[in-house]
């Protein structure tokens, strides 16, 4: 799932390979979605890397390549802790942590998820699912189940939901400096966002992880 602007620009850039056979300038994507800016345009394809649907090409100009859409995880496979000694306790899961769109908008009161009690600690806690590569330096794969404990409140180091600009949310490494906030991925391929301190507002911080396997 992706957000209005990264599906224009996805959908852009497959028609503009096709009738070109190479990727478009960082001027002519921004002029085609209607961005003002090519910051913008940069974390738009930055994005998309994370999320699997295209591969920028080192040393190359105009090297974008647009990769095979991959299914979306599902939870059909989780293999559950045992829950016989410590209880369970069942948590909201939201969605999907790359679908780019604010965790008060990911509400899906339909779903859930039991996870060990001992996994949870004071406070209110949700579940979301793991899409993309971005932090599997950190342990954290595509598929992965991750419980968050709700909090606006993170420090320096700590693996957090954050809001970024209101409109796109990802699970990254908290970086604070002066006057700027940084968003680690824990992935060598990929580069340190960096926002304005009041570009970012942090919506919870990691508590766990569920893995699934087949």
């Amino acid at each position: 799932m992706l957000t209005a602007k990264q599906k224009q620009l996805l959908d852009f850039l497959k028609t503009y390979q096709e009738a070109n056979e190479h990727a478009p300038s960082f001027d002519e994507m921004k002029d085609a979605i209607g961005l003002k800016s090519k910051s913008g345009i940069h974390r738009l394809v930055s994005a998309l890397e994370e999320r699997g649907h295209i591969r920028r090409l080192a040393n190359r100009a105009r090297a974008i390549e647009i990769l095979s859409d991959s299914p979306a995880p599902t939870m059909d496979n989780v293999i559950q802790a045992d829950f016989s000694n410590s209880g369970s306790t069942t948590l909201p899961l939201l969605g999907q942590i790359a679908a780019g769109t604010p965790i008060e908008a990911l509400s899906d009161q339909s779903r859930f998820l039991d996870v060990p009690a001992s996994m949870i600690g004071g406070g209110e806690h949700f579940a979301l699912e793991i899409v993309g590569d971005s932090m599997v330096e950190a342990g954290i794969h595509d598929g992965d189940t991750v419980v968050i404990k709700k909090t606006d409140v993170a420090y320096h180091g700590d693996i957090v939901v954050a809001l970024i600009e209101e409109h796109e949310a990802t699970l990254k490494t908290l970086r604070k400096e002066s006057g700027r906030i940084g968003l680690e991925p824990a992935n060598r391929h990929y580069q340190t966002r960096y926002f304005s301190s009041d570009a970012v507002r942090i919506q919870g911080k990691l508590a766990g992880l569920i893995r699934r396997y087949g």
